[in-house]
């Protein structure tokens, strides 16, 4: 019955279209690091948005005015407020001289809007997108604007303080074609347990895969929860192996990522080690010690497992301890959740995969009005207005006492929109990232990220995209993703994964690793790592 459901719901999604890979998702999917700056801030909040097209800039003069299409991030407006009428973006205009006209499209269409803007004829001055291969193609096709010469003179705090990793990602050709906005952590995702159910089987802390294998069978069948039911959830995934990063850790690997075999980039998808992470976790699923419903779980529904108590351990985003664990334990008392070792697999490996040092890219379209004015605008949230629109106004949302930042949470919590403006040019600051996370309470949020900072597996490939990855990247992962989940849930066999990667290959796969190697022979890097 499952399998034919999933069957069924890859049949919808690929007629959905293209859909981003990290983790798969969850690195270029908007819609989920836009949750990340959501509840990084210390909130969840249920998608909103407002309108579908793009908004003209009315009888404003191009001069003084700039239109804007950006992403809602998840978050929602106070009554009477919008993404036009707000204090923060009051803030900006008053202070950048700037009428801005902004329009949010619909997160779940985001990417079939921008498609169809851009054949519109009808563009704004600004684009906001996480996608950097949709980036890379436009401005192949001559549809977006080169940024040197604008930077250059308007954009002082940008080239301050965007590293040149990072304009280097959005080079094309030898041209800036993007102002990056810049991802605040380096890695997203830690294994967390229910100590509780632990002490209550008699099991110590899992440090290596059969040590996970072990709890994680328990977990499943040895009524944790003492309630004398079956219903008990050892490990859960998202939907597209979203939250299953550490599992591949264990092998030496990242799903959808590039690195060194023997002086050469291979995408680590078609890797031997990527099978044998998929072997042990369709040993995980045809035992029943998977969530059997994980290739269906959505974010909201795998959340409120977690919050309902029904598992007992799962990777877990660094902001969580904030969010469902903390609601888990506030349903319970008796929950007690810790942070674990990452998953040691059998020659040792473990680890997650970093993100990009590019969170998204902000573009101007062929045919700009006035982009002069978007480059202000960017400088300015980078800048003189990067610590106002970060943390919200002083005095009204937090203060300094004694030292230390206190926030007024139910003032905090109503202006978390401010994120959708400040997202869009987010810039590195530890001091000021420390100072924020330790004010939002007893999370271990700092602790969190410093943890996962020691075990990231990073992408070797890092420039920007290759003409192939134009055509094949985003289409043969999703691919590969599918047929993965087919893997694990015993709809294709375990030795389909070769039938894969070799049609993978030759649809792209083999263009898309020559170029890479092209760009990787370039960079002068010490190669051969294994």
């Amino acid at each position: 019955m499952l399998a034919g459901r999933v069957r069924q719901r890859m049949f919808i999604s690929s007629r959905l279209g293209n859909r981003s890979l990290r983790p798969l998702a969850l690195l270029r999917s908007s819609l989920l690091l836009g949750a990340l700056a959501a509840a990084s801030a210390g909130c969840e909040h249920s998608p909103e948005t407002a309108g579908g097209g793009f908004i003209p800039t009315g009888s404003a003069s191009p001069a003084d005015s700039i239109s804007i299409v950006t992403n809602a991030i998840g978050m929602s407006f106070p009554q009477g407020l919008d993404e036009n009428n707000n204090p923060y973006l009051r803030y900006i205009e008053k202070n950048t001289g700037l009428n801005i006209k902004v329009t949010l499209p619909p997160q779940d269409v985001y990417p079939e809007k921008l498609n169809v803007i851009m054949a519109s004829g009808n563009t704004p001055d600004l684009i906001n997108y996480s996608d950097k291969v949709w980036m890379n193609d436009n401005a192949r096709q001559n549809k977006l604007m080169p940024l040197d010469e604008l930077i250059d003179r308007y954009g002082k705090d940008l080239k301050e303080k965007i590293p040149k990793e990072a304009w280097d990602q959005v080079t094309v050709d030898g041209k800036i074609y993007a102002v990056p906005s810049l991802n605040e952590v380096k890695g997203l995702e830690l294994m967390y347990v229910r100590k509780d159910w632990l002490d209550r089987l008699g099991l110590a802390p899992p440090v290596t895969l059969d040590d996970y294998y072990k709890v994680i069978r328990a977990f499943t069948l040895d009524d944790p929860d003492g309630n004398g039911i079956n219903d008990t959830i050892g490990l859960t995934f998202g939907e597209s192996l979203v939250r299953s990063a550490p599992f591949f850790g264990a092998f030496g690997v990242q799903l959808d990522q590039w690195a060194d075999r023997y002086g050469e980039l291979a995408y680590t998808s078609t890797l031997p080690e990527t099978k044998e992470a998929l072997a042990f976790l369709r040993k995980l699923y045809r035992e029943k010690l998977l969530d059997p419903e994980f290739p269906l779980n959505r974010n909201p529904s795998m959340m409120d497992k977690i919050k309902n108590g029904k598992v007992g351990l799962f990777s877990a985003a660094w902001y969580d301890t904030r969010g469902p664990i903390a609601a888990n334990m506030q349903k319970d008392p008796r929950a007690v959740w810790i942070p674990l070792e990452f998953p040691r697999g059998p020659e040792g490996h473990s680890g997650v995969y970093a993100t990009n040092l590019v969170r998204s890219y902000n573009v101007i379209p062929v045919g700009s009005a006035n982009p002069e004015g978007v480059i202000r605008y960017l400088n300015f949230i980078a800048g003189d207005g990067y610590k106002t629109l970060k943390l919200g106004f002083e005095n009204e949302i937090w203060s300094m006492q004694n030292g230390k930042m206190v926030i007024n949470f139910e003032e905090h919590n109503k202006h978390l929109y401010r994120g959708i403006y400040q997202a869009m040019e987010d810039v590195q600051d530890k001091e000021t990232s420390k100072i924020r996370l330790d004010a939002l309470g007893d999370f271990h949020l700092y602790d969190n990220l410093k943890r996962i900072e020691g075990h990231l597996i990073p992408n070797a490939f890092y420039g920007s995209p290759t003409p192939s990855m134009s055509k094949y990247y985003n289409i043969k992962g999703k691919e590969l993703m599918e047929h993965f989940v087919r893997i694990i849930v015993g709809v294709e066999p375990l030795d389909s994964f070769e039938m894969a990667v070799e049609r993978w290959r030759k649809e792209g796969g083999d263009d898309m690793t020559r170029e890479v190697n092209e760009w990787y022979k370039k960079q002068g890097i010490p190669q051969g790592a294994r």
